[in-house]
């Protein structure tokens, strides 16, 4: 009796259901409406605000061969002949793009000698696209500005004093061919959790030293770096307009910027390819007085600014085992 009480029940259970079917059916629908709808104000809110965390939109392709070398310079017209020459000696070298930020745009016997010495270091009959790209005033946040005529989705920011050798940023190209979202670059740095502060979390700039003895690191500098050609798009027209200001005012940190969009569009760490580089000019900014305590605080404003810290930490590190023979 108690089963066939249960049955009983089961079977008025379900004669409730199929006489409600069809609200149950309107009130689905209703439901599903309702929230397509708020997806699509919450993501056109989110272009309206110029800004995505963790976006999903990035489905940009990378199938264009080749990479542009971006170099960064600064009144040092020597170095730069020099940096010039030797990247258009790279073989995947599709163009080479110079970042000028001078009062004065560069005079025509240095553009005529630079096209020259494009040509003759060319070692294939593909000669590499040279351009200045020229900019009224001196902002750090120029060096992140898109590029008009570009052939190439790997775009290669480099300083002008620093020379990567070919075989080197040809294994660091392949790198990044396999990971087209990512930094892949050559000078690691780590954000470290300052345990000193009583209050709330704030975070250290690592340098080198702290890369190299804790294995450990979060960023790679733009100063020798890969990266898909769409975020320079992305730094300057997405990422929050207070993020370029600070850079503007402050003068340092664009690169600690990049670093920050990449992480927070991927939300991946980046790579950090382990190779020789030469500094061939004289100390730039990173060598002057409280250029650490300076990169603290870029690193603790952006944080505060984005609302939480994207830098996501790696002991990941890509190595050439044909010239490595300790691995």
């Amino acid at each position: 009796m108690r089963v066939h009480h249960r049955n009983r029940s089961l079977v008025k259970w379900i004669r409730q259901v199929l006489t409600n079917i069809g609200s149950l059916k309107t009130k689905l629908l209703l439901s599903f409406c309702m929230l397509f709808a708020l997806s699509l104000i919450v993501g056109r809110a989110g272009s309206f605000m110029g800004w995505h965390r963790h976006s999903t939109e990035l489905k940009f392709p990378s199938s264009r061969g080749g990479y542009t070398v971006l170099i960064n310079t600064w009144r040092r017209n020597s170095v730069l002949k020099q940096s010039v020459a030797h990247y258009a000696s790279c073989s995947s070298v599709d163009a080479i793009r110079v970042v000028w930020s001078e009062n004065n745009p560069p005079s025509e016997s240095l553009k005529a000698y630079l096209r020259k010495s494009v040509r003759s270091k060319a070692k294939s009959n593909h000669k590499p696209d040279f351009r200045f790209d020229l900019n009224e005033q001196d902002n750090l946040n120029n060096r992140f500005k898109p590029i008009e005529g570009l052939r190439t989705d790997a775009i290669f920011s480099i300083d002008d004093d620093v020379v990567v050798p070919c075989s080197t940023l040809e294994f660091a190209f392949s790198v990044w061919q396999s990971a087209p979202y990512s930094m892949v670059g050559f000078v690691p740095r780590m954000h470290w959790v300052d345990t000193k502060s009583a209050d709330a979390i704030r975070y250290k700039y690592g340098g080198w030293w702290s890369v190299w003895w804790m294995g450990t690191y979060s960023m790679v500098l733009s100063k020798a770096a890969f990266f898909h050609q769409k975020y320079l798009e992305m730094y300057t027209y997405h990422m929050p307009a207070s993020i370029q200001e600070y850079v503007s005012r402050e003068r340092n940190c664009e690169d600690i910027a990049m670093s920050f969009l990449v992480a927070n569009a991927t939300g991946a760490p980046p790579v950090w390819v382990k190779g020789k580089l030469f500094e061939i000019g004289s100390s730039g900014i990173s060598s002057l007085k409280g250029h650490s305590q300076r990169r603290n605080e870029c690193l603790n404003d952006f944080v505060s600014l984005y609302g939480y810290m994207p830098l996501v930490a790696s002991n990941f590190n890509a190595v050439n085992v044909q010239y490595e023979w300790f691995w």
